[in-house]
């Protein structure tokens, strides 16, 4: 084993990996008694430097070597933990896993995985010092919310994978994998949405809720608020906000998405995206000064049902039934069709529209067609979900949405005109 400077430092900071997890496990157990812990900052700062030491000999002699020291220091532990136990003090083995873990990152550090071994030793550090808010949220939670997310989990990370990435039927318009994906979308939106006014508050969680969905699915978004106000009328004003911040959002979306694919773009279609996004935030951030100063009445409002399935896969069927109907418009009328496709696109989605004929922009089509078709598109879809508030919301979230949107809409065709 030859002696360099990177010796030294790999070891220094497997003790300085030892000593960060020893401060916290030693200021959780400082009221403890001599004796009555696991270990302490100076055996954490030991651990982590015996991890390293046993990894540079383990280069030397062999692996089996690192194999057996481990065993080694597992049985040494457990057996501190069992004596504390017969001695009524149970320590939980929550410090004897990390002192596992500050074994193992030592030993990380001196083979030069030193990046990889501190950053979990910080992640580690902070799961260890966040006990007493996670035991809070398990003791909030409902085990309604618990069934809730464990079907968000099959929807997705089961179901999701399997479905054929591939189109099927007329065109081979419609894919299982992309639209199974929306219904995943819709459905994690109304899961996060619900956490995040439980969390929050319903003022501020409408508020975050339709920051993060304005970039995901704006639609889905008014969808699920439209339902909350039918069943809670007096949430309407403040759910409204939070409509309009997601539907404000959708622009500078669409704007990025289009530049990302045809730089060429940014220019002709900022105009008419920064118009509708100031109009919509506008009036959103009125609405939401009110509504703040209002805020212990919302406060105030019962959450139900975090996560509505039947209404995520109605919205992927009549997705479905969009793609199948745009694709048609396509071939029947050729490049004459773009603008009608824009118009249909943009009742279910904005994103798919704007992908396509930004790369279609490259080839063989004007500019000027393109952007004029991506804002019609914005604009229907903004129209649609103004139609939506009103049917499914109700008159008062119709109203406070439905109008800021016609005005985006109107304010965005007439730029182009």
């Amino acid at each position: 084993m030859t002696t360099s400077p990177e010796i030294f430092f790999n070891l220094g900071a497997a003790l300085a990996i030892g000593l960060l997890i020893g401060v916290e496990r030693g200021w959780v157990g400082r009221e403890a008694q001599e004796g009555e812990r696991v270990a302490g900052l100076r055996t954490y700062g030991l651990l982590g430097l015996l991890g390293g030491g046993t990894a540079l000999l383990a280069g030397e002699i062999g692996m089996l070597f690192m194999a057996f020291a481990f065993v080694a220091i597992a049985g040494v532990l457990v057996t501190v933990y069992a004596v504390n136990l017969k001695r009524g003090h149970d320590v939980g083995i929550t410090s004897l896993v990390a002192a596992l873990l500050t074994f193992i990152f030592g030993a990380l550090a001196a083979i030069g995985q030193v990046t990889v071994a501190a950053a979990f030793a910080v992640l580690t550090t902070l799961l260890l010092g966040l006990k007493p808010v996670l035991h809070a949220w398990v003791r909030r939670l409902e085990e309604r919310e618990l069934r809730a997310g464990l079907k968000l989990l099959l929807i997705s990370v089961v179901l999701l994978p399997v479905l054929p990435d591939q189109g099927y039927g007329p065109w081979e318009a419609l894919n299982p994998y992309r639209i199974w994906w929306m219904v995943v979308l819709i459905a994690a939106i109304s899961f996060s949405g619900y956490f995040a006014m439980k969390i929050a508050g319903p003022a501020r969680g409408t508020v975050y809720t339709g920051i993060f969905a304005g970039l995901a699915s704006s639609t889905a978004l008014t969808l699920h608020y439209s339902r909350i106000a039918s069943r809670r009328p007096a949430m309407a004003p403040m759910l409204a906000t939070g409509v309009l911040i997601a539907c404000g959002t959708m622009f500078p979306r669409m704007l990025f998405l289009a530049t990302l694919i045809n730089q060429d773009l940014f220019i002709p279609l900022a105009v008419p995206a920064a118009v509708m996004t100031t109009i919509v935030f506008a009036i959103a951030l009125i609405y939401w000064h009110t509504q703040h100063n209002q805020r212990g009445k919302t406060d105030e409002m019962t959450l139900v049902n975090p996560l509505e399935l039947k209404m995520a896969v109605y919205f992927g069927l009549l997705l479905a039934v969009i793609m199948l109907l745009g694709k048609a418009l396509q071939e029947w009328l050729g490049d004459m069709g773009i603008l009608m496709l824009a118009g249909v696109s943009g009742i279910a989605d904005v994103d798919a529209i704007t992908l396509s004929l930004s790369q279609m922009s490259r080839t063989d089509l004007q500019a000027e067609i393109v952007v004029a078709a991506i804002v019609l598109a914005a604009a229907v879809n903004s129209l649609v979900k103004g139609g939506m508030a009103t049917a499914i919301g109700g008159r008062v979230l119709g109203l406070r949405v439905g109008l800021p949107l016609l005005a985006a809409s109107m304010g965005g065709l007439a730029v182009l005109i």
